[in-house]
């Protein structure tokens, strides 16, 4: 991620008050934390951020709802938006102050300022726009809130949610290797962050997974074959949208998604066959650890892999055994911290993963439709409103996906209540305007700065597609969830400073 920019950048136009140098310091902190939490690991026995138990620990009980109350979301019986980082403290105390727009599902205060940057020729025909305080969930400003339309990469903040209800935030996704007789048999298990480089980070490791295999093996005689395994997932590999050098086939044995150059997010060319190239890689790694192997690596039939078919009968090993026994393997890092890669950097291979992951922990069928279908599942039994739309996959590149404003914010609503921690990455993920991931040069010119530091939120682009969705606080401390959705513009570089200049007119407000 890229590293921190001087605090001058945070600095908004106009008077600055106390409450908002606080949020530019939570800001800066929540950066300097993230490389932290990602080796502490953001949450404690419980499930729970540790700043925000902390948090809970010293705050008083909640109080009611305003009755101009317009349209709500399941109510929030958290005071505010938990934050990892401790000095947020401050904040929260501005969020419970209140205040903001009167009645109406279009609030006069916001309606002033957003009806007239919504209706501008740069956001082609009809846009729409939703907009929800966090603090409470109630909806205050709509138009057009609840018609479906193409949300382009906005789609992962629902793969997010349905994945870390599903799974939860600390689920690791394991790679192992089973000894079958003379058979070593790499099994995938669908972890999209596994890497074959030379350093691994907090990502899953296929080097290590080679030095843990050799240990297992330790002196035995003998020469080895080499079996791979993808039988975790179903159906085609390839997604609708064809070869595409944003996003590799799908396939539950991958390392470094594909990339046959040295990047690790954005677009890249990619592998026809990254399972196949993954185990070839893992035969190079196990020969330079001192694996005898035969010098071709073997698949099973596509349905049952030699790992998990109980019809085959096993060669006996030396030790006399039958059967695959497992002997290494390495875990992914936290669910959390994958699900925080995706939404930063618009990760269409991990949020195409995370849906067949959900898919696989609902026992739905873990192909496009199946990981689709049980994303959708998953945000109806969060009792989210997702009547009128449709998914046809997990990342937002197939142009067919329908979501509404309406349901994008009742996602970011849903991810600051207080009874669900699990669900926080979803918004410490969004990239910080002018900062980190694809918000990272956006918030530069003179008319938007006021966002920098401030908006956090998810972009998506397809052609004549663009849309924004994420958090914003306000200048008298209001945390707010909006989603912008424009369709048919004339200038897509226009349309997305024309949604900009919306968030910032909310962090103005």
């Amino acid at each position: 991620m890229p590293e921190p920019k001087p605090l001058a950048r945070l600095r908004p136009r106009g008077p600055l008050t106390s409450l908002r140098l606080t949020v530019a310091a939570t800001v800066a902190g929540l950066l300097i934390a993230g490389g932290t939490a990602a080796l502490a690991g953001p949450y404690d026995s419980s499930g729970q951020r540790v700043a925000e138990a902390r948090r809970a620990a010293a705050s008083p009980a909640p109080g009611a709802a305003g009755p101009q109350a317009v349209r709500r979301h399941r109510p929030l019986t958290s005071a505010g938006l938990p934050s990892p980082a401790p000095s947020a403290g401050p904040v929260l105390d501005g969020l419970r102050t209140g205040g903001g727009d009167k009645a109406g599902g279009r609030g006069p205060a916001l309606a002033g300022r957003l009806d007239p940057l919504l209706a501008v020729r740069e956001l082609g025909k009809k846009p729409s726009a939703s907009v929800v305080d966090l603090t409470s969930g109630e909806q205050v400003y709509g138009n057009h809130a609840a018609t479906a339309a193409t949300p382009a990469s906005v789609t992962k903040i629902a793969t997010a949610v349905a994945a870390l209800d599903a799974l939860g935030p600390d689920h690791r996704i394991e790679t192992r290797v089973e000894r079958d007789g003379h058979r070593l048999v790499l099994v995938g298990g669908g972890d999209p962050t596994l890497t074959a480089r030379a350093h691994p980070g907090a990502y899953a490791s296929l080097r290590t997974l080679a030095t843990r295999t050799a240990k297992a093996l330790g002196a035995q005689p003998g020469t080895y074959t080499l079996v791979y395994d993808t039988s975790r997932y179903a159906g085609t590999t390839r997604h609708p949208i064809g070869p595409n050098e944003n996003l590799a086939p799908v396939t539950a044995l991958i390392a470094d998604e594909g990339r046959l150059d040295s990047s690790d997010h954005g677009p890249a060319e990619r592998g026809t066959d990254p399972a196949l190239d993954t185990a070839r890689r893992f035969h190079d790694l196990l020969t330079d650890a001192g694996v005898r192997l035969r010098d071709e690596v073997e698949t099973g039939d596509g349905k049952k892999s030699p790992a998990e078919d109980p019809s085959k009968s096993a060669t006996p090993g030396d030790d006399g055994k039958k059967g695959p026994e497992e002997i290494a393997s390495v875990s992914s890092a936290p669910l959390a911290t994958i699900v925080e890669r995706m939404l930063t950097y618009s990760d269409n291979d991990i949020a195409e993963h995370l849906a067949r992951q959900t898919a696989l922990a609902t026992g739905a069928k873990a192909d496009f439709k199946g990981g689709a279908g049980a994303v959708r599942d998953r945000l109806a039994k969060l009792g989210l409103p997702v009547d009128g739309t449709s998914f046809h996959d997990g990342s937002g590149l197939d142009r067919a996906d329908k979501l509404t404003p309406g349901l994008l914010t009742a996602l970011l609503a849903e991810a600051a209540r207080k009874d669900q921690p699990g669900l926080r990455p979803v918004l410490t993920g969004l990239p910080v305007a002018g900062f980190t991931g694809t918000l990272a040069t956006r918030y530069t010119a003179d008319h938007n700065k006021a966002g920098t530091g401030l908006v956090r939120a998810k972009t998506g682009t397809l052609t004549g597609v663009n849309t924004l969705a994420g958090t914003v606080v306000t200048r008298s401390g209001r945390l707010l969830g909006f989603a912008f959705m424009s369709h048919d513009a004339p200038d897509p570089m226009a349309a997305q400073a024309a949604l900009d200049k919306m968030a910032t007119a909310l962090a103005e407000s």
